[in-house]
């Protein structure tokens, strides 16, 4: 039986039908052109959406992916289009998430001679990918891509980047359908060792004073339910980082909020009092940990990790737990013996009272007429009945956001955690809108990450995309501003912002619009945004001069938050 002889382009097409794909993003190009007529005719299987930009197609990647679970995929072309993705790579992986990137190429006998828009995208890329290869030849493409695709969801994700020269798109082969499971030298999960299960279960069984720090890889390893029966049997506290927020729902009586510089008190101050500090599929990023040498100084650290690099980068453990979460947290769970910490649970209050008296009071329910960002994402997360996708932008928005917005679903946020992606927000969320079509989107952004990547209202235009966009517009680079206030002598070094008219702008991209300059209006204004079908966006005018609080000082320790400033 003779094999089917057909292009390399044709082999891409193939290939990501057979590793599942149903949406990519992406926008086409002189050396992507081949592939791009191989995938017209696979418009009935293969979705592509047009973004307006290469970068959005990077960032609605990750939002599809983040959203579904699933491998994100975008394709763009050679030179500017390949560079203009740089920026979604970097932000995946250092937030650990599927994306496979594929960009064109020139043809192999023009490479290194500066064709036109050729450029090295995988030298560019090589530091911030777990893989990235050149195709050269069509009968690599097959190989490359069931590789891509493994090394992209599997063990600790992250981004690939895929370089497909020219002539390898347009070459003939016999193509043969290939998929994997196994790369030699590359270990995504390594073994777990038996005996630091024990001793992690002997420790904890032990402890008086434990504190769970829920991260991401809780999400990435489905371990949801696995995390509940760990701090349930046990009657452990627990705080999340940003990215892990709705790994355990907010109304969990264990959960005792957000850590990190922005995070709820509680949490924060009884890091540096707990005796045990159990970290689960985190990696004590500074915005979580503040000073390292004042952090947890005398705690025992248990490190559940999948990754062995994370173990002892910033903050040393005593039992390093290797492997997925999923299974590890399970074992040790297996060995705990029932246990309650009223006592410990009960100290965590008065900083929960002190918090809410100076903090959340103040801004939900505040005594001036100026609208707050905080009571603005309260309010929509009520109406959402806690149960939306919240998608960010970075800023004061993403901090408000995070810290008033109330989860009860796995996957509920995606925000750019790592590298602080102004712009993130707004692609992100449309391509959390094709990951999740079933569930609510709130895209929460400020008016400076709106205008980063404000082109991709014309995606969302095209698309009918229904991502509920929140502009929480205080005419500042908020948080920039609050820094000048606090730490630069209120000296506002181009942080005001000369805004535009965000309706014109959206009645010129035929999207539904509403502004609010009062609380009266919000009630009403939020429910015109969830009835109307489709995509909307509401401009909340809010205080200009608002802060985040509580905060930990840049250089400051874990429990060393301000209440006011």
């Amino acid at each position: 039986m003779s094999k089917e002889i057909i292009s390399g382009g044709e082999a891409l097409m193939r290939s990501l039908e057979l590793h599942g794909v149903k949406t990519l993003f992406g926008y086409p190009g002189g050396s992507i052109m081949p592939v791009f007529d191989a995938l017209y005719d696979h418009r009935e299987t293969l979705n592509h959406i047009l973004v307006r930009h290469e970068q959005g197609a990077a960032h609605a990647a990750q939002g599809f992916a983040r959203a579904s679970g699933e491998v994100g995929v975008c394709l763009v072309t050679s030179g500017p289009g390949g560079t203009n993705t740089v920026t979604g790579i970097a932000d995946a992986m250092i937030d650990s998430t599927p994306i496979v990137v594929i960009a064109g190429q020139v043809a192999t006998h023009f490479l290194g001679t500066d064709f036109f828009q050729e450029v090295d995208l995988v030298g560019i890329t090589q530091p911030i990918t777990k893989w990235s290869y050149q195709i050269r030849r069509a009968e690599d493409v097959a190989w490359a891509v069931a590789r891509a695709f493994y090394i992209a969801k599997s063990g600790r994700p992250g981004p690939v980047v895929l370089d497909f020269a020219k002539n390898a798109q347009v070459e003939k082969f016999e193509y043969t359908p290939t998929k994997l499971d196994f790369i030699r030298s590359y270990i995504p999960v390594p073994d777990t060792d038996p005996q630091t299960i024990t001793e992690a279960a002997a420790l904890i069984n032990q402890a008086r004073r434990p504190l769970v720090l829920v991260g991401q890889g809780v999400e990435l390893a489905h371990a949801q339910v696995e995390l509940r029966a760990f701090i349930e049997k046990a009657e452990m506290p627990a705080g999340c980082t940003l990215l892990g927020l709705s790994a355990l729902p907010t109304e969990h009586p264990l959960n005792k909020g957000m850590l990190g510089m922005h995070g709820n008190l509680g949490p924060n101050m009884n890091t540096n009092k707990c005796d045990v500090l159990i970290a689960v599929g985190m990696r004590f990023d500074d915005r979580v940990t503040g000073k390292l040498e004042t952090y947890a100084p005398q705690a025992k650290v248990i490190h559940f990790d999948i990754d062995p690099a994370e173990i002892n980068k910033n903050v040393p453990a005593d039992i390093a737990v290797l492997g997925n979460c999923k299974e590890t947290l399970a074992a040790v769970t297996q060995l705990l013996q029932p246990n309650s910490h009223t006592e410990w649970l009960d100290s965590f209050k008065p900083f929960e009272a002190v918090e809410e008296e100076k903090v959340i009071r103040p801004e939900l329910y505040p005594m001036g007429d100026a609208l707050t960002m905080g009571e603005v994402v309260r309010a929509i997360s009520e109406a959402t009945n806690h149960e939306a996708v919240l998608v960010t932008d970075v800023g004061q928005n993403q901090m408000m956001a995070a810290r008033y917005f109330k989860y009860s679903k796995d996957r509920s946020i995606i925000t750019s955690g790592g590298l602080g992606t102004m712009g993130f927000c707004l692609p992100a969320a449309i391509g959390a809108t094709f990951g999740r079509p079933d569930r609510t989107i709130c895209a929460f952004m400020g008016d400076g990450g709106l205008q980063m990547n404000i082109q991709e209202l014309g995606t969302i235009m095209e698309q009918k995309a229904p991502v509920k966009i929140i502009v929480l517009n205080n005419n500042y680079l908020g948080n920039v501003r609050q820094w000048q206030a606090m730490f630069f002598d209120h000296k506002y070094s181009f942080t005001p912002m000369m805004n535009p008219d965000y309706l014109k702008i959206a009645e010129a991209y035929d999207i539904p619009a509403g502004r609010i300059l009062s609380r009266e209006e919000l009630s009403e204004a939020i429910r015109e945004m969830l009835s109307t079908e489709g995509p909307y966006l509401l401009e909340a005018c809010v205080i200009e001069e608002g802060n985040v609080l509580p905060m930990t000082p840049p250089g400051g320790s874990v429990n060393q938050m301000l209440l006011e400033c």
